[in-house]
C-alpha cells in the first residue's frame, strides 16, 4: 500500500445512501473520504445517479475533463441501455442497481484499493527531472519560456506528466499566461508544510487544458511564512514522484529558497538576450555558481531569447564575453509572443505553426535528449535560427 491514503469522494443527495456508503467506506482500510462539493482531485468517485441523469453526466463530464478522478463508481436505480451505456462511455469502473448490497459495496472497494495497490507496486516511478528557468535579469521572458516549455514538454508524442512552478512569490505571472484560475497558492505550501505530500500538493495545483498541472505564486505579500531553503527541498523531493518534468519559473532572485532549487536542478536554463548589461549579468551569475561549486557547468544551459542575426552583439562574441557555450537561440517574434501572453494561451494553442513555436519545441527536444539532434556543429544550429530571425 502507498504511504498516502486513497481518497474517495462520494457525491450522493439521498441522505440515507450517503450514510451507508459513508460507513462502508469508512470500514476499508487504506482509504479516507474526502468531503465537499466538487472534488480538487480524488481517487474514487462515487456518484448517484438521480431522475436527470443526463445532468448528471454532464457533471461527471466536467469532472473528467479536469483530471478530477482516478475510477468512478456509479449507482442508479435505472436500467435503461442508454444510461449504462453512457455509464460505460465515461469509464465507470463498477455500477451498482438500488437497493445497495453492502457486501457487493465493500468487495468493490477492496478491489479498488488492490488495483491501486498493484499498480504502485508493478510501476515505480522514476524520479521526474527537475529543469529550472532562469533569467539573466527582469524582463529577458523567463516565464514566456518557462510556459511555453512546460507545454511543449507535456505535448511530446511520449506522453510526460508535466509540473510547473512560479517561484516569482510576489509578482508571478503564470496564472495570466495560462488563463487558469486556482483558489490554491505557494502560501498553502508554507503554512502547511507538515502536510505536504503527493495527495495535498495535488488538490493544490491547478490542472491546464494543456496537461501541464501549475503551482501558482501568492502574488502579493500575504503575511504567510515565507519559503525556506527547507520547503523548496521538500517539494521537490515531492513533486519528483509525481511527475516526469517539473519546470520552475526562477524569475531573476538569487535567494536562498531560488539558490536551494538551483542545488537541486538537473538542468538550469540560463535565459539572457544579445544586449551588454544581460550578458554582464549572465557572466557573473555563471562566476557566482563557480564559486558556490553548483550548478556544474555541464547543467546549464545559455538560452538567448529574441535573436536577431543582424544584432550588433554576435553569438561569437557573447561566447567569448560568459566564456559559455549558447545552447539555443529562440527567434525574436514579439507579435507573436505578446498576442498570446495576452490572450492567456500558450504560444502551441494560438499559432501553433509559427517558427518561434516550433522553435521551443524544438527546444524541448534537445533538453529532454541532453543536446540537440542538429546541433552536430556550432554553426548548423546558429545558420538554423538566422532564417527565423528578423
Amino acid at each position: 500500500m502507498t504511504q498516502t491514503e486513497l481518497r474517495v469522494m462520494i457525491l450522493v443527495a439521498d441522505p440515507a445512501v450517503k450514510k451507508q456508503l459513508e460507513t462502508m467506506v469508512r470500514s476499508v482500510r487504506g482509504v479516507t473520504l474526502h468531503g465537499g462539493e466538487d472534488p480538487l482531485r480524488t481517487d474514487l468517485l462515487i456518484c448517484q445517479l438521480g431522475k436527470k441523469s443526463e445532468k448528471d453526466f454532464e457533471r461527471l463530464r466536467r469532472l473528467a475533463s479536469f483530471d478530477a478522478y482516478d475510477e468512478l463508481f456509479l449507482i442508479s436505480d435505472s436500467q435503461d441501455q442508454a444510461v449504462l451505456m453512457t455509464a460505460m462511455q465515461l469509464g465507470t469502473r463498477e455500477f451498482f442497481s438500488e437497493p445497495l448490497e453492502e457486501k457487493t459495496l465493500t468487495d468493490a472497494m477492496e478491489r479498488f484499493v488492490e488495483r491501486k495497490r498493484a499498480a504502485t507496486e508493478r510501476k515505480p516511478r522514476s524520479l521526474g527531472r527537475i529543469i529550472n528557468v532562469l533569467g539573466s535579469k527582469g524582463g529577458v521572458g523567463t516565464t514566456t519560456v518557462a510556459v511555453n516549455l512546460a507545454v511543449s514538454l507535456a505535448q511530446r508524442k511520449a506522453p510526460s506528466s508535466v509540473g510547473l512552478v512560479d517561484m516569482n512569490l510576489l509578482f508571478g505571472d503564470i496564472p495570466l499566461f495560462l488563463e487558469i484560475k486556482s483558489g490554491f497558492d505557494w502560501s498553502e505550501i508554507t503554512r502547511n508544510v507538515d502536510r505536504l505530500d503527493q495527495t495535498f500538493l495535488t488538490n493544490i495545483m491547478a490542472r491546464h487544458s494543456t496537461g501541464v498541472h501549475v503551482l501558482p505564486s501568492p502574488g502579493y505579500l500575504n503575511g504567510h511564512p515565507a519559503a525556506t531553503p527547507e520547503i523548496m527541498s521538500r517539494l521537490i523531493e515531492v513533486m519528483q514522484t509525481m511527475f516526469d518534468f517539473v519546470v520552475i519559473d526562477g524569475g531573476h532572485a538569487i535567494d536562498p529558497p531560488s539558490l536551494k532549487v538551483v542545488e537541486l536542478s538537473d538542468t538550469v536554463v540560463l535565459v539572457s538576450v544579445l544586449s551588454l548589461p544581460c550578458l554582464s549579468n549572465t557572466s557573473k551569475l555563471l562566476q557566482s555558481f563557480s564559486f558556490l561549486g553548483y550548478p556544474d557547468k555541464e547543467r546549464i544551459r545559455i538560452v538567448i531569447n529574441r535573436y536577431m542575426s543582424r544584432s550588433e552583439i554576435s553569438l561569437d562574441d557573447a561566447e567569448k564575453g560568459i566564456d559559455h557555450t549558447i545552447f539555443w537561440t529562440i527567434p525574436n517574434d514579439y507579435q507573436s509572443t505578446i498576442s498570446a501572453i495576452n490572450q492567456g494561451k500558450p504560444l502551441s494553442q494560438t499559432f501553433s505553426k509559427a517558427p518561434i513555436t516550433r522553435n521551443i519545441r524544438e527546444m524541448a527536444g534537445a533538453l529532454v535528449q541532453g543536446e540537440s539532434a542538429h546541433r552536430k556543429t556550432r554553426s548548423g544550429l546558429f545558420r538554423r535560427h538566422r532564417k527565423q530571425a528578423g
